[in-house]
């Protein structure tokens, strides 16, 4: 029944008559084609004098043109280097900028604001500035979501490195295509140089719970971008898990994640190598309001989202089968970051993921290898096909581009991290979730 008022409500006549009662289609978002470039269309840059912005479009085989007010030219993207603003009054800057060029920002485009971490400033008014940045961002993302605009903030940890190359192309192109509103924060790592065609080759990934949903497409996209996978699953799904890997040419281990067996085939099905990727995808849902959940719901649910992740890592790093620029990529949830009704125990875990990726980023600190979560918000996967379709309606529309995400753009926030280029990037927690109006 649900399938068929979906139906109905995205067909002609329904979406005439909800148009009718002033309810927009959500817009047709741009989905990066591995045919195309990283970054398809005309940069504005809103600086003209800076070197390491321009190394990092130069290294990134991005078009730019420096901005220009008078002009009606319109653009795939902005870039502002807003390093330099120091007082209050700097950020009249935004204002005068941002009322001319939004208006020239081509439909599913995209805007980037680039500071310095306001954590690493001594001067307050400086250091308030900065901050400003974040919360302008925020807003100006809510503003263009209607026409499918992402705006998104990076923070330089000190000043403008080689660093920038890796989230700056990313940001600026389709792979962020549901990713908005969010600063993320470089730390002073100098960047590792990459194939931007294929930043994974030669690369070994593990992806748990790879049988279907967000975890086949980690596994694919992962795959297209070089890397050999190990995609991992529960016995159960073993046969649906070597059909999704099959076309991949990956190896399926089909173990039990929370089990003392686990490493074991892991370490089994690398017959020597080591992983440069390890995506910590597994997870389980058991929701129950608190007093009515039952014990094995709430032990289940933090040992396969939170205690799983940890152990494993542990249990890598102990035999030795992590490279030494590993990249671990962990997956949150907004429901771990805002709470939910009936989900104490799953918030608890993914709220666990993220204190987890920030504790162990300290600890491994610029050794080489990273640590990072992703927090979904709503995607269209087979489980939320099952949530009645009015809520499932009001689900995709809780955010600033009124519809869900698809796994595809969960996929695309991991290869990020997975990067090589991405080592200035640890204990980062990126939200793909269209700017969820909830926790957000």
């Amino acid at each position: 029944m649900s399938k068929v008022l979906e139906g109905l409500f995205y067909s002609k006549v329904g979406q005439s008559i909800i148009g009718a009662l002033g309810v927009k289609p959500a817009l047709e978002l741009n989905r990066f084609q591995p045919s195309n470039k990283w970054v398809a269309g005309t940069i504005a840059v809103a600086s003209d004098n800076s070197a390491p912005l321009k190394a990092a479009l130069e290294q990134c085989n991005i078009d730019s043109v420096v901005f220009n007010q008078d002009s009606d030219e319109q653009f795939q993207g902005m870039l502002l280097d807003a390093t330099e603003y120091k007082t209050v009054t700097d950020l009249q800057g935004l204002k005068q900028l941002f009322s001319h060029a939004s208006k020239r920002i081509k439909k599913s485009g995209r805007i980037v604001i680039i500071g310095l971490n306001p954590n690493n400033i001594t001067n307050v008014e400086h250091a308030s500035v900065m901050e400003s940045l974040n919360g302008f961002t925020r807003a100006l993302a809510k503003e263009m979501g209607r026409k499918g605009v992402t705006v998104n903030l990076v923070y330089c940890a000190n000043t403008m490195t080689n660093s920038l190359s890796t989230i700056v192309n990313f940001f600026l192109s389709d792979r962020a295509t549901y990713i908005t509103g969010q600063p993320i924060y470089l730390n002073t790592a100098t960047a590792i140089e990459q194939n931007w065609d294929q930043p994974l080759a030669g690369k070994i990934a593990l992806v748990t719970g790879a049988a279907q949903g967000i975890g086949a497409a980690i596994a694919a996209t992962l795959t297209r971008d070089g890397a050999t996978v190990i995609g991992l699953d529960i016995p159960p799904a073993k046969e649906a898990l070597e059909q999704t890997l099959a076309p991949m040419k990956g190896i399926a281990v089909a173990t039990d994640i929370t089990s003392e067996q686990a490493v074991k085939d892991i370490a089994k099905a690398l017959e020597g190598k080591k992983l440069d990727i390890v995506v910590h995808n597994a997870g389980v849902t058991r929701d129950k309001t608190l007093a009515r959940m039952p014990e094995h719901f709430w032990d289940m649910t933090l040992n396969i989202n939170l205690l799983a992740p940890i152990t494993v890592n542990q249990g890598l790093e102990e035999q030795n089968l992590l490279s030494d620029q590993a990249r671990i990529i962990c997956i949150s949830s907004i429901s771990g970051i805002a709470g939910n009704v009936g989900q104490t125990n799953y918030a608890a875990s993914k709220s666990g993921i993220v204190g987890y990726v920030r504790k162990q980023a300290d600890a491994w600190g610029e050794n080489g290898r990273t640590i990072n979560a992703i927090a979904p918000g709503f995607i269209e996967t087979q489980m939320t096909d099952e949530i009645p379709f009015m809520t499932r309606e009001v689900g995709r529309r809780m955010n600033s581009l009124s519809q869900g995400g698809k796994p595809q753009d969960v996929a695309e926030g991991v290869a990020l991290f997975a990067q090589p280029g991405s080592n200035a990037l640890n204990g980062q927690v990126l939200r793909v979730c269209g700017q969820s109006l909830i926790g957000a």
